[in-house]
């Protein structure tokens, strides 16, 4: 990030002056200091006074061991990875709080009855080694699956350690590879070779906080001393390795972000032992593997390559040596393919794509003698959300789900023939058999169609104005699906919902807004910097929407978001705190006078702006909510929550919230986990403790009742 700075007074006058008027500015600064004692015992009183409230209401319980029921159930699908013979899978239940990494073999899975083998225990690592651990990431180096690095967090946090296991001996290796607590990344290129972006201190990392530099790292040397591969800037967001094996040995990749979106990739040839070449990909792109010496990437803006031209949101193929470009899949207006719904199999790709929000899968070939690449559909059921769990690994051999806000999650083995079968299926977790999901469509302020999905029993959508909640988030390309079960840490979706709200007669409402990549890039380009309003109003019209055609009224209507959607809260918190009777606004950005200064904040400004410029701030300034909380406003009562271990958005947004609420006669139901990360908690029985927390929130503002 480009620093500005004034001369206006001595140094030590200045930065008296600085902390006087940032104090004047912002009384609440110091619930920043993540883990001050004042800013602690601050949260500890927060916590007290709302559990007090929110636990004992006689719902509570009931919801708390509804959702214990369905995130430790184990008939979850064991959805895995196919390496080298087996199903890799990491799952967690009452019995494995912290989780297992296991595997099963392709047979056993394949026919619906996978003979688990733990390959490591994180409980009994953790009581082990007497540490909180959190399983993290996995790298392993393909095809064999024996050499892996374990990434292992404190508390869930971000940064984390990384060791080498071997899956063999099923132990970590002795004076093996190594790295101490950081945001570090990391590729295999050979057993003996990582390539590494290593947190190593001072100066080796951006203003974002991840790694400046990538480093060919050699076993038994000091990563410090390993020879710098690729430098990047210090106001570039990252660099990252990418290293795809196949039989001709390892393609070594480097991307240097630039900012979230755009990066600069290069190519090493001969397993990195060639002259680092930067490829002429542009840089809204994204490297997804490779294929007979291929490069597969999806772009994200216009590209013209050797005299042709190649849209936004198409798949393309280029080739390593010749430079060569192949499209091999462009969407339609209303189709949409994002980054990880493309997998690279052994002598084709499988592809995921959107029909207006409805899932779609296909395998991918390429003819070698004309070069055009075919599309072959894979047939599964339609309507709902398809994932693919696995692909590659040696084999043309794949593994898809798929589900629907009223379909429990079932996984389908497909041959490289495209023959079908279902291998495994959850069972289901509330009674659907009186629900309904319907798609429709709101117009928002500027003219624009945008789909939302409502769920609800049919005789309460049918009598209407029923408690709601709507969920949204419209950012950073992430498109949000109507799943069954998909990510725990956003309860609002299917099975959790299903059966602590809509079985009580509740309607659940999913939002896709401009900022995510429901219809690509471009849906994704009009809500962001300058453009962002358009998510907000996007929201809001689906909120005047669902009014308007009885779904549901002001008095009964609730709004729920995390994250980046916890940013969404805000907004319409400060801008139309008139539509909405409860919002649940999850480990949210809110100041965004200061976001770019706290913890990977400064890693967005491709996204929202840098509100250190003052043309940028002008429009950031308009719907930053911490800016726009003012007295006077009838506010509904809010419900926050953060993580203290949450190294990825600052918990000092939602700390400094609830405070400048609460000073301006508003006091919000706050909640904030001492571990867990950016998910908020750390286990399954802490997600369904702060599960419980929400939908009790919203039975009490919206449904009334027992208190």
């Amino acid at each position: 990030m480009l620093r500005k700075f004034a001369i206006a007074a001595p140094a030590a006058v200045m930065l008296v002056m600085s902390a006087e008027a940032k104090q004047a500015q912002d009384p609440y600064l110091w619930l920043e200091e993540v883990e001050g004692e004042k800013a602690l015992d601050w949260v500890r009183a927060q916590n007290a006074e709302s559990l007090a409230t929110l636990e004992a209401d006689a719902r509570f319980a009931p919801m708390q061991a509804e959702a214990r029921e369905i995130l430790n159930s184990t008939a979850r699908v064991p959805d895995g990875a196919i390496h080298n013979g087996h199903v890799y899978n990491f799952w967690q239940d009452a019995a494995s709080v912290r989780g297992v990494w296991r595997r099963a073999s392709v047979k056993s899975y394949r026919a619906g009855a996978p003979e688990w083998e733990t390959v490591l225990d994180y409980d009994k690592l953790a009581k082990d080694e007497g540490r909180n651990w959190v399983a993290g990431a996995v790298a392993c180096l393909s095809p064999a699956y024996v050499h892996c690095m374990i990434e292992l967090s404190d508390g869930g946090k971000d940064a984390g350690y990384w060791r080498e296991f071997n899956t063999q001996t099923k132990s970590f290796v002795d004076d093996g590879f190594a790295l101490g607590e950081g945001k570090s990344n990391l590729a295999w290129i050979d057993q003996d070779t990582l390539l590494v972006g290593a947190d190593l201190g001072e100066g080796s990392l951006t203003t974002s906080g991840y790694p400046v530099r990538l480093r060919l790292w050699d076993r038994g040397a000091p990563v410090a001393d390993a020879p710098v591969f690729l430098e990047g800037a210090p106001t570039d967001v990252a660099v990252f390795p990418a290293v795809e094996q196949d039989e001709s040995g390892a393609h070594v990749f480097a991307n240097r972000a630039v900012d979230f979106f755009g990066s600069d990739f290069y190519y090493a040839a001969n397993g990195g032992a060639g002259e680092l070449q930067k490829l002429p990909l542009p840089q809204r792109s994204n490297l997804l593997g490779v294929l007979d010496g291929r490069a597969i990437a999806l772009l994200r803006e216009p590209w013209s390559h050797n005299g042709a031209d190649y849209a936004s949101g198409a798949l393309i193929a280029l080739d390593l040596a010749s430079g060569a470009a192949e499209i091999v899949m462009a969407p339609t207006k209303t189709q949409s393919i994002d980054d990880g719904s493309v997998a690279i199999g052994k002598s084709d790709i499988l592809v995921r794509y959107l029909d207006n929000v409805s899932g779609r899968a296909a395998r991918l070939k390429r003819d070698k003698k004309t070069g055009a690449w075919k599309a072959s559909p894979i047939a599964l059921p339609d309507a709902g959300v398809v994932k693919i769990i696995s692909a590659g690994g040696g084999t043309d051999d794949a593994i898809l789900s798929y589900e629907s806000q009223t379909s429990p999650t079932a996984l389908y083995f497909v041959t490289a023939k495209n023959k079908v079968k279902k291998i495994i299926e959850a069972p289901a977790y509330y009674d659907a058999s009186d629900v309904v999901v319907d798609q429709r469509f709101a117009t928002s302020k500027d003219g624009t169609k945008v789909p939302y999905f409502v769920m609800g029993k049919k005789d309460v959508l049918a009598k209407g104005n029923a408690p709601t909640i709507q969920y949204g988030y419209g950012g950073f390309l992430n498109p949000i699906l109507p799943v069954y079960y998909e990510d725990p840490s956003r309860p609002q979706h299917g099975a959790l919902a299903g059966k602590m709200w809509v079985s009580r007669g509740g309607v659940l409402v999913i939002s896709n807004i401009r900022g995510g990549s429901e219809y690509g890039p471009a849906w994704h380009q009009a809500a962001l910097k300058e453009k962002r309003q358009n998510s907000f109003d996007d929201f809001i019209a689906i909120s005047e929407d669902l009014i308007k055609t009885g779904v549901t009224s002001p008095q009964k209507l609730g709004a729920i978001g995390r994250s980046n959607g916890g940013l969404l809260m805000g907004a319409i918190l400060t801008q139309r705190p008139d539509l909405y009777a409860a919002i649940d606004c999850g480990v949210p950005l809110f100041d965004m006078k200061r976001y770019n200064k706290l913890l990977a904040g400064a890693s967005w400004m491709a996204e929202y702006g840098d509100p250190d410029i003052p043309a940028e701030w002008a429009y950031i300034s308009e719907y930053s909510p911490y800016q726009n909380l003012k007295a006077g406003v009838a506010y509904p009562k809010v419900f926050f929550y953060t993580s203290t271990k949450d190294d990825r958005v600052h918990p000092g947004h939602a700390r400094k919230a609830v405070a400048k609420m609460t000073a301006l006669g508003h006091k919000p139901f706050y909640y904030e986990n001492i571990e867990g990360g950016h998910g908020g908690t750390a286990n399954q029985d802490q997600l369904a403790h702060r599960t419980a927390l929400e939908f009790v929130y919203f039975a009490r503002m919206l449904m009334g009742g027992p208190q």
